[in-house]
């Protein structure tokens, strides 16, 4: 690779930006910054869409004021627009006091609206209007609130098709899609797979390095799940390597073969345990790969159950599972 990678801070989050591609994604938000136009980022699941809306924030006029981010998607369908938006005292059963909205939170800054395709009608239409006049009414609230705010958008859908089927208003595609950006995947800037990997793994105590197999294996590898699925490989490869280096064996089976994963990667503990045992020893590995992930987060049990990409409940269980069953054969784990 002849040019160094460009590595640069947006909101205490730490990105690369290597390739030819994703430097001109940069160079767009950046301009985009200049302006106050609603900016609709879209891009495949885990491409980098997030790093993008920080980048548009960071380098604004707004850099100085609020960043408020939400996803859309993971806010329950009843609580989207007491969330986005606020309530007053007595609004609805349980409203004991008045509550302001993230759009209120986020006055004179950037707010960071992820996953938009999958805001139900009613609320694209109050969203639509909040854009158009910029104030609204809380949920029972008799006067408008009033708030500058400029809205970054993020989707991983082709709200083209969304809006031909009628599931997304045209009125509020437009006027998100005023200024918009095109995340590329991973597999398009594959000069990009190895910075990114050794980014992630100096995030790590140990900072292990790649051999040269690895690398190709996985600058070879599709990347169904982008930027999100080698995070999750090269971490967790990390855990299970000797000698602190990464070698084509502590990569996934998929890997290794040269075949795309089939779901993306998505880096559970399950999925890399059952990647990387073998002659039936499911559940050996997956123990041997627990113990090792809070051995490396010392011991902190959320930490863990992050790097493994399950829920702190599904660790807590295993543990107790494995030490129940330590305790019948008289060892402990």
């Amino acid at each position: 690779m002849s040019a160094q990678p460009h590595v640069e801070e947006f909101l205490g989050l730490t990105a690369i930006f290597h390739s030819p591609a994703i430097r001109r994604v940069l160079d767009l938000a950046r301009r985009f910054a200049d302006c106050d136009g609603t900016v609709l980022v879209e891009g495949e699941s885990g491409s980098g869409k997030e790093v993008v809306a920080r980048a548009i924030h960071h380098c604004s006029q707004r850099r100085a004021k609020p960043w408020v981010d939400v996803s859309c998607g993971a806010l329950p369908e009843n609580l989207v627009e007491s969330e986005l938006f606020g309530y007053e005292k007595g609004a609805f059963s349980g409203a004991d006091s008045r509550k302001p909205g993230l759009f209120e939170m986020a006055d004179q800054g950037t707010i960071f609206l992820d996953e938009i395709g999958e805001l139900e009608p009613r609320l694209q239409v109050k969203l639509l209007r909040v854009l158009d006049c910029g104030s609204y009414y809380k949920l029972g609230g008799t006067k408008k609130v009033s708030v500058n705010v400029r809205v970054v958008t993020a989707t991983n859908r082709d709200l083209d098709t969304e809006v031909r089927e009628g599931r997304f208003r045209k009125d509020l595609y437009h006027r998100l899609a005023y200024l918009r950006i095109v995340v590329p995947p991973l597999r398009d800037r594959a000069e990009d797979v190895i910075p990114l990997a050794e980014l992630f793994l100096r995030t790590l105590p140990s900072s292990p390095s790649l051999s040269e197999e690895a690398m190709r294996a996985l600058i070879a590898h599709t990347w169904p799940g982008n930027v999100r699925e080698l995070r999750n490989v090269v971490l967790l490869s990390a855990i299970v390597a000797e000698d602190n280096v990464i070698r084509l064996k502590d990569l996934p089976a998929a890997l290794q073969r040269g075949a795309p994963s089939e779901d993306g990667m998505s880096g559970s503990l399950l999925n890399f345990a059952a990647a990387v045992s073998s002659g039936g020893m499911l559940e050996e590995a997956e123990k041997q790969l627990i113990l090792k992930v809070l051995a490396q987060t010392g011991g902190h049990h959320l930490n863990a159950a992050r790097l493994l990409g399950i829920s702190s409940r599904t660790l807590t269980r295993k543990l107790k599972l494995y030490q129940g069953r330590a305790s019948q054969g008289g060892t402990s784990c």
